[in-house]
Parts: C-alpha cells; sequence; structure tokens
C-alpha cells in the first residue's frame, strides 16, 4: 500500500469524525477496518482487514506519522477483544515510528460520587468493563513510559452526533423519538448532571491532540459543551424537533 501520514484504526462516529477532520485540512489519510466504509469520503483511503494480523496491520500503517485507536468492539465483547485490539494498535504503531492517538471513556474512575471527573483522578472502577479500561490505560502508558511508542489519549463521557446511533445514550433512544413525538428512554437517574461530547468536536480534538508535542504521554479530557442533566439535554432535544418531552427510565446495562 501507498503510505500515507495519517491511519485511522476504526470506521464508527468517532472514527469517521477524525478522518473528515484530517480531510478538512488536506491531509493524506487512510480509514481501516473490517469491511471498508460504506460511504466514501473524498480524499479518504479505504481499506478492509484484521488489525489483529500484524503483517495486515503493519502493511496498513507503513510510513504513518501519526495513527489514531478508534477501534470499539460491540458492548458485549469488550473484554474478548479489546484488549487485543488495543495491543494490535500499540504494535502497529511502534513497527511504523507513529504517534498514537487513542479514543477513550471514562469507566476507568467509578462513580462520580457528587465530584467532577478530572484527569488526575485516581481509577476506582466498580464494574468489569471499567476495570477492564483501567488496565487498558495503565498498559497504554507504561508503553509510552518505556519508549516504544508516543502515546496521547483523549477522554469524553457519552456523545452525539453523526453516525452514533446505538453507541450513544441519546442517539437512538433520544433523538429519533423525540422528532416521532414519542417517549425517549434512558439508562441511570435522568437528574444527575452527565457530560455529552459532540461527535466532530471529538474528531477534531483528537487530530489537535496528535499535532501537538506537548500532548504525548498524557491524558485529555476533551472539550465538551455545558455538563446538564441527562433530563435537561432531552428538553433540548425535544425542544429542537418541536416536540413535548417525556422520558422512561430503563436499567442500566453496565
Amino acid at each position: 500500500m501507498d503510505a500515507v501520514d495519517h491511519v485511522v484504526l476504526g470506521a464508527g462516529a468517532v472514527g469517521m469524525a477524525v478522518a473528515e477532520a484530517l480531510a478538512r485540512r488536506g491531509e493524506s489519510v487512510r480509514v481501516v477496518n473490517r469491511s471498508g466504509l460504506r460511504q466514501p469520503i473524498a480524499g479518504v483511503q479505504s481499506v478492509a482487514g484484521d488489525v489483529t494480523d500484524p503483517a495486515f496491520a503493519a502493511s496498513a500503517t507503513r510510513g504513518a506519522r501519526v495513527i489514531y485507536q478508534a477501534l470499539n468492539p460491540p458492548y458485549d465483547r469488550w473484554v474478548k477483544e479489546f484488549p487485543s485490539l488495543q495491543a494490535a494498535a500499540i504494535a502497529a504503531a511502534e513497527a511504523a515510528g507513529a504517534r498514537l492517538v487513542v479514543m477513550d471513556n471514562v469507566y476507568m474512575y467509578g462513580r462520580a460520587g457528587g465530584r467532577p471527573f478530572t484527569e488526575d483522578r485516581a481509577y476506582d472502577a466498580h464494574t468489569r468493563k471499567g476495570r477492564l479500561r483501567a488496565a487498558m490505560s495503565r498498559d497504554l502508558m507504561a508503553a509510552h513510559d518505556a519508549g516504544r511508542v508516543q502515546v496521547t489519549v483523549g477522554r469524553a463521557s457519552d456523545f452525539f452526533g453523526p453516525r452514533a446511533g446505538q453507541q450513544s445514550l441519546i442517539g437512538d433512544r433520544v433523538i429519533p423519538p423525540a422528532l416521532a413525538d414519542k417517549t425517549a428512554s434512558v439508562m441511570g437517574d435522568p437528574d444527575v448532571p452527565h457530560t455529552y461530547t459532540f461527535i466532530p468536536d471529538i474528531g477534531e480534538n483528537l487530530v489537535r491532540l496528535g499535532e501537538r508535542d506537548d500532548a504525548l504521554g498524557r491524558i485529555w479530557h476533551l472539550p465538551s459543551p455545558e455538563t446538564r442533566t441527562t433530563r435537561e439535554v432531552i428538553g433540548l432535544v425535544y425542544q429542537a424537533a418541536g416536540t413535548r418531552p417525556r422520558l422512561r427510565v430503563t436499567p442500566a446495562a453496565w
């Protein structure tokens, strides 16, 4: 394969937002996922394959300056598949001599306990998936500290926006019902403050992390709109849709 400067691993909502942010800059970019892009983007290459295959991963990322890890296995397969996907991304970046920009979440912090999450907060995960993300985060920083690869991490909580679908708590569960004047469905307490981040902002800010030397070796919480309760956010969605807000609460899946 011809070399490109930027390789995005993953073609979900975040991966595509990163690719679009790079394309706006006129950068050479390749998106790598198992099945290829369903909807091509002008100026963006698409390569289908399994990044856990070392030979394929090396070929797909050869010559890259920055690799963006936005792979996200199905929720019920996190524990089984996520560590190997991250290990593959680290190995590919190491082989290419590329920076590794990683999309992460806030599961490893555990319960908020009435305090905002900040980058220096200790990990206190209370779920199996949270403990997994804590271990993966430590592995990333260990790879950086050992000099194997230059890593920077961007974290966000729930997100909303283009291509979010079922990956977003207010995607399929809120926006379509609001447009149809039906009842939204949410998980957890809707009256607790909760941060939601716009997907194009995530893509833009992950690219910025890859551009900055002073971002390396550090974890960053990505810029987000003002934190509101989920009920308030749902109210804004229904207001934009011109319908009357109403919701029901379902048990949390984690």
